[in-house]
């Protein structure tokens, strides 16, 4: 009986099969398994280059880490599970993908958007370790070309407007809205604008008229949002109060002073000067004047110049805030209005982030080409400004872009 058995040919061939059928088995499944992890780490690989784009469109300098991972959460989200992102805006993962990884960058004027994750995959033998794949994705942003005005203000009709008899001229520079609306940017009335050229992230109305002189061939229209030039600026603390002194003219020091009316003719030493409240209300033929200096508008503090104010104004070419003149912060709504009479000269950036800016210039400014910036939640000129571009010096080497431009890089 054994030796028929040692000799029965077929139940060796059995035995040397099922042996031999382990690794082929077993290849088979590492091929399965590799091809699977292959095809999820493709898929990833989509979504991340999606989910860096969709970042870089968004993406603000002064962005906090934790608003980047919100976005970059909800745009995730949105590639990995389609139509159907969870409704608060949190990421709930599978098991086979790691939490999302975000990171933002500077070089220069440049920006770059980091995003990775892994994903992994449960082998078919069981005991085998689990097999994962790191995917990651890059996104340079480019700014576009040099600016003199930005309207922040993402749907606001006329966003930057002009209107009447103004005549505008911005030499070597772009004006540029970050409003989705049809009239982003409007022209009316007999104003005249000449510039290097318009960009809005919706559309214009007026401008391709006569009365308007642009470098480039007509308007950008449907662009990219531009950066904010100062949403990293941090204003400065500040404790105590100083008193406004009598009289109609005066001297001021630098310093912080709370819920006064600043009026009459006002000279101001270089420096940083803080507005808890408060306003500048010069009253009729007043005057302001000051070299070096930048004005902090908090708490609702309020700017406001009438026709027959002379406003003299330039900011300090060197330190945190240079090229900064008038900095009105992001959470304080009043109007911010400048409207100077002959003699009047204004350069720097004007900033207010969270309210509109109402900038009226004059026969002297038209001449003279100041190196002004201004940058509001809207945006009206009247009257008669020239705006320069070669202001590397005046500006203390701070600038204003118009316009993105996204490129992925990996």
């Amino acid at each position: 009986m054994l030796r028929r058995f040692l000799v029965d040919e077929r139940g060796n061939l059995a035995a040397i099969f099922t042996i031999a059928s382990v690794p082929i088995l077993a290849g088979v499944a590492m091929a399965v398994d590799y091809s699977s992890i292959s095809t999820k780490a493709s898929n990833l690989q989509n979504s991340l280059d999606a989910t860096a784009l969709a970042i870089a469109t968004k993406y603000f300098s002064g962005m906090t880490h934790q608003q980047l991972q919100q976005l970059g959460n909800y745009f995730f989200s949105a590639n990995l599970y389609g139509d159907k992102p969870p409704s608060d805006l949190e990421l709930e993962f599978t098991d086979q993908v790691s939490a999302l990884e975000v990171d933002a960058t500077a070089s220069g004027q440049d920006y770059y958007i980091k995003v990775g994750s892994n994903i992994s995959h449960e082998g078919m033998i069981a005991g085998r370790d689990t097999l994962k794949a790191w995917r990651e994705a890059y996104v340079k942003i480019l700014v576009g070309p040099p600016a003199c005005a930005l309207a922040l203000d993402e749907h606001a009709s006329s966003a930057f407007k002009l209107q009447g008899s103004t005549q505008v001229r911005f030499d070597g520079c772009v004006i540029a809205a970050n409003s989705d609306a049809a009239d982003a940017v409007s022209r009316g009335g007999s104003a005249q604008l000449a510039a290097e050229c318009v960009t809005t992230v919706g559309q214009t109305l007026g401008l391709r008229t006569s009365n308007t002189d642009l470098v480039c061939p007509s308007p950008y229209e449907k662009q990219l949002a531009s950066m904010d030039p100062l949403a990293n600026v941090v204003p400065p603390s500040y404790t105590g109060c100083l008193n406004v002194p009598n009289g109609k003219t005066k001297k001021l020091s630098p310093g912080t002073y709370c819920d006064r009316s600043i009026s009459g003719e006002v000279t101001l030493e270089p420096g940083v000067y803080i507005l808890r409240g408060g306003k500048i209300n010069l009253g009729g033929n007043g005057k302001l004047m000051g070299s070096g200096v930048t004005i902090f508008l908090m708490e609702g503090a309020e700017f406001s110049s009438n026709g027959n104010e002379i406003v003299n104004l330039s900011p300090p070419t060197t330190g945190p805030y240079a090229g900064v003149t008038i900095y009105q912060a992001a959470n304080n709504d009043k109007p911010l209005v400048i409207n100077g009479t002959s003699g009047s000269n204004v350069d720097g950036f004007i900033y207010a982030p969270g309210a509109p800016i109402t900038y009226a210039g004059t026969a002297d400014m038209t001449a003279a080409g100041k190196c002004l910036r201004l940058v509001g939640k809207t945006i009206e000129m009247t009257g008669n400004s020239k705006v320069g571009s070669n202001c590397e010096d005046v500006l203390g080497g701070r600038k204003m872009y118009a316009g993105r431009i996204l490129r992925l890089v990996k």
